[in-house]
C-alpha cells in the first residue's frame, strides 16, 4: 500500500512540474466570450493560446492576439491587430488606414471579412509600445476605438488551435496578414 502511495505521489509532483509550467508559460486555453469578434470566432469557441511566441517576435497585422484588458487585467479579451507601434491609424466611415514609413500616403486596409462596418471617424498616432487592435464585429466591440491603444505589455499570445466547435478545428485560427 506505501508503494502505491509513494507511485501515486511521484506521479503528481511529475505531471505538476511538467504540466504547471507549460500551463503558466507555454500555452492556456481560452474560451471566446462574447460576439466581438463574429464572423471569425464565435461565443463558446475554445481555443489553446500560445504564449510564447511574442516573447520572440513581435504580432503582424491582421494577427489574432488575446490580451489582458488595460482597465481591468483580470479579464482577458481577443481581437485584430490593426495598427503597429509607430503608426498613424485613421478612420473615417469605418474605413481603415494605416500611414507609416513604407506609406507614407496611406495604406488602406481590406475588411473583407467584417460583415458589418460601424461608421467611426477617427485618427490616432500609435506609440513605440502600442497596438490599435478592433474587433472582427466592429458594430458590436469594445476596442481601440472605445479605450484606445493597446500597450505591448498586455499581449498574452495568439490562437494556435481551435479545438471546438470541432467543425472549426485548425491551427492558427482566424489569422491572416496585410
Amino acid at each position: 500500500m506505501k508503494r502505491v502511495i509513494k507511485e501515486i505521489i511521484q506521479f503528481t509532483l511529475i505531471a505538476v512540474l511538467i504540466v504547471l509550467p507549460f500551463r503558466l508559460f507555454i500555452a492556456q486555453p481560452f474560451v471566446v466570450n462574447g460576439e466581438s469578434m463574429f464572423p471569425t470566432f464565435h461565443n463558446g469557441d475554445y481555443l489553446i493560446v500560445d504564449q510564447l511566441s511574442y516573447h520572440f517576435k513581435t504580432p503582424d497585422r491582421g494577427s489574432v492576439v488575446i490580451f489582458r484588458y488595460p482597465y481591468e487585467p483580470s479579464k482577458f479579451f481577443i481581437k485584430r491587430i490593426i495598427g503597429l507601434p509607430g503608426e498613424t491609424v485613421a478612420i473615417n466611415q469605418g474605413i481603415v488606414t494605416i500611414t507609416n514609413a513604407e506609406y507614407p500616403e496611406g495604406l488602406t486596409l481590406d475588411n473583407s471579412y467584417v460583415t458589418e462596418e460601424s461608421p467611426d471617424n477617427l485618427t490616432i498616432t500609435l506609440t513605440d509600445t502600442e497596438y490599435f487592435v478592433m474587433g472582427d464585429n466592429r458594430s458590436g466591440s469594445s476596442d481601440s476605438r472605445a479605450w484606445g491603444p493597446l500597450d505591448e505589455e498586455f499581449l498574452i499570445g495568439r490562437p494556435l488551435v481551435q479545438l471546438l466547435p470541432v467543425t472549426d478545428l485548425g491551427v492558427f485560427p482566424g489569422d491572416f496578414t496585410e
